[in-house]
């Protein structure tokens, strides 16, 4: 026995009506949705560590998530596990016509070109028409913005320039600024306002070929190591940041900046 098939019989097991797993067999596709995406950032979470170890370990879960969703698919008579990797190669093998079909493509840039080409072909024969169809909502908010941005400057909808990008920036921070000077606020429009700034802010990450989504984790990692010293050096004044006053815990800042 594979180790695939292995996997596989262990899930069927876990699902079996009489001998399976009280908690397994009560799972749904809603209620394991979570635990998919709990995973996904588990593996994500080890690839930055570089710990191998437990990416191996971590990749497993995430394989795991795949083959409950394709046992339950099975036992309702939707799918299984084999249509499953038959649904990933047909498309792979669609997607790269110039390895598996008759097309040419000798850099990058031609093979996304292609990419985002099949991809529009596969959306019209789904009938979705927008260049914004089949992108998930349940994607983080700053990386869905950089994609519905993506597919907007794909088909033209898009500064060339970084001017008028940085621009909007600034105007949307004015549009905040606005809204929060107001003598009564009106919350739901400084909330509108406030995504519109970071939508902006998004663009320019974007223009400056970096992504928002990523360049914000590293920032909160970054804080996050500084903070935790900020914490250690008041402790070792013989304080605790609650009773710290600011320009003390800004002295404990400044500190540990000028370290790195």
């Amino acid at each position: 026995m594979n180790a695939l098939d292995r996997l596989l019989g262990i899930m069927k097991t876990l699902r079996d009506p009489q001998q399976g797993c009280p908690w397994d067999r009560e799972q749904t596709f809603a209620s394991i949705a979570p635990y998919t995406l709990e995973e996904t950032y588990e593996v994500l979470d080890a690839i930055s560590r570089e710990d191998f170890d437990d990416l191996r370990g971590e990749l497993g879960d995430l394989l795991f998530q795949v083959v409950f969703y394709a046992q339950m698919a099975s036992e309702e008579g939707r799918f299984n596990f084999d249509d499953i990797c038959n649904a990933i190669s047909d498309k792979l093998e669609r997607r790269h016509p110039h390895i598996f079909g008759n097309a040419e493509a000798h850099d990058s840039a031609t093979v996304l070109a292609n990419w985002e080409r099949i991809k529009r072909s596969e959306r019209a024969e789904k009938a979705q028409h927008s260049a914004l169809d089949d992108i998930p909502r349940a994607l983080p908010a700053l990386m869905r913005a950089h994609k519905i941005q993506k597919r907007c400057s794909a088909v033209g909808f898009d500064w060339h320039t970084l001017g008028p990008v940085l621009d909007k920036v600034h105007e949307e921070i004015d549009e905040v600024m606005h809204e929060a000077q107001q003598a009564v606020i009106d919350e739901q429009k400084l909330e509108e306002e406030i995504g519109d700034l970071l939508f902006a802010t998004v663009n320019f990450s974007r223009h400056l070929g970096s992504k928002a989504e990523t360049a914000l984790q590293k920032a909160n990692d970054k804080f996050e190591r500084r903070f935790r010293q900020v914490e250690s050096i008041i402790a070792g004044q013989g304080l605790e940041m609650q009773s710290a006053s600011l320009a003390q815990m800004e002295a404990a800042w400044q500190q540990v900046k000028s370290r790195e």
